[in-house]
């Protein structure tokens, strides 16, 4: 199958598009790739319901604001597609289906006291799928989470799939950095272990974008011009989710930034890598089985501050996603082009090694033009 997939993360920057050739077993083709960034009336739009959800009764009605912010991120999809395609010279039968994530607003994963959760991937998929006349494979975290599952992370199978592509030896473990960190442990025989690692890029873009005009610390500058307060990372690294075992998520806005509210923008920065890194670190360490390699994808490899930091950390090589002769700004797009193969063929997309559900499972949802 030749499928488009598409992942629009929670730092709210841009669309990502992917083009996978697959079985929804092996990696059989790579297609072309690119991204369209977010229009701002989409942007504030999501972040609209992102309040809205916030707020929102567990087993009450949906608020007003998920309705127009769906259909926004849908259209949003349209255009991105639209003009991929014809860069790409591709048609509508050119295409076997489309993998969409959707814009996460809320993710509640079970945990003590809480035994039963919430996620939600805003996209109006039935809009997709009639605009541009190709069927749409889609919410693929639902069913996980009802399940009694973590609903993340859900790209481990993938990064399985490239781990063998690729012919790298087990253990090898693959890092997300994201607006949260999560990593996957490919381990000898073929076995997944994964888990949220903690925050990532989210706590530093917030923190940019609190204090600056920039939506991200460019190149580690300001964390790398700071000082680490040794007082508050600790107190961070104090929090219950990390001394839960696996398989965990979170949400990025499980951790404050009220701790670092008395720093200067700086050690504040200097402070929030050492503890996205320190959070990596400590879930590597936590494997069942030392790995061989840390490959980093998403965004946070573009950080020099970061990847040092995590580096200094582990006493094995950490590697960026292209020096494994991976696409890095496109695994995630990748993934859920995979996952919509995986799903379309009703093979499991979650496991207990990866999201804590009993069984392996598939999930996911098509809706055709």
């Amino acid at each position: 199958m030749r499928i488009l997939g598409f992942m629009t993360g929670t730092s709210l920057d841009a669309v990502d598009m992917a083009v996978l050739e697959t079985d929804g077993e092996e990696i059989l083709g790579f297609g072309p790739a690119g991204e369209k960034k977010l229009d701002p009336g989409c942007r504030a739009l999501v972040e609209t319901a992102i309040k809205a959800a916030f707020q929102w009764p567990a087993g009450t009605p949906e608020p007003e604001a998920f309705g127009p912010a769906a259909r926004a991120i849908a259209d949003e999809h349209i255009a991105a597609a639209e003009a991929f395609m014809s860069e790409h010279g591709l048609l509508p039968e050119d295409l076997d289906f489309i993998g969409l994530h959707g814009q996460t607003i809320l993710h509640e994963p079970p945990i003590p006291g809480r035994p039963v959760g919430r996620t939600v991937q805003l996209i109006d998929a039935g809009r997709v799928a009639q605009a541009l006349g190709v069927p749409v494979v889609y919410d693929f975290r639902t069913e996980d989470v009802a399940a009694g599952g973590q609903g993340a992370p859900l790209a481990p199978i993938y990064h399985e799939a490239l781990v063998r592509w690729s012919g790298f030896h087990a253990p090898t473990a693959v890092l997300n950095l994201g607006g949260v960190g999560n990593v996957t442990l490919v381990k000898a025989g073929g076995a997944l272990e994964a888990f949220d690692t903690g925050p990532a890029n989210g706590m530093i873009d917030l923190l940019m974008q609190a204090r600056t005009d920039r939506r991200f610390d460019e190149g580690g500058a300001a964390a790398r011009a700071g000082r680490v307060d040794e007082a508050i990372l600790a107190a961070y690294l104090a929090h219950p989710y990390f001394s839960r075992t696996g398989p965990k998520s979170l949400d990025r806005f499980d951790f404050s930034l009220d701790p670092v509210a008395g720093l200067s923008l700086e050690d504040a920065a200097a402070t929030l890598t050492a503890f996205a890194a320190e959070a990596v670190a400590r879930g590597v360490r936590t494997a069942s089985q030392a790995p061989l390699r840390l490959v980093v994808s998403g965004g946070g490899r573009h950080n020099p501050a970061l990847m040092a930091a995590i580096q200094d950390r582990l006493p094995l090589p950490v590697v960026t996603a292209e020096e494994a002769h991976w696409r890095g700004d496109s695994i995630e797009a990748e993934a859920f082009a995979y996952l919509a193969a995986r799903t379309v063929m009703d093979l499991p997309i979650s496991f207990p090694g990866t999201t804590g559900v009993p069984a392996p499972m598939s999930g996911g949802r098509v809706v055709r033009p």
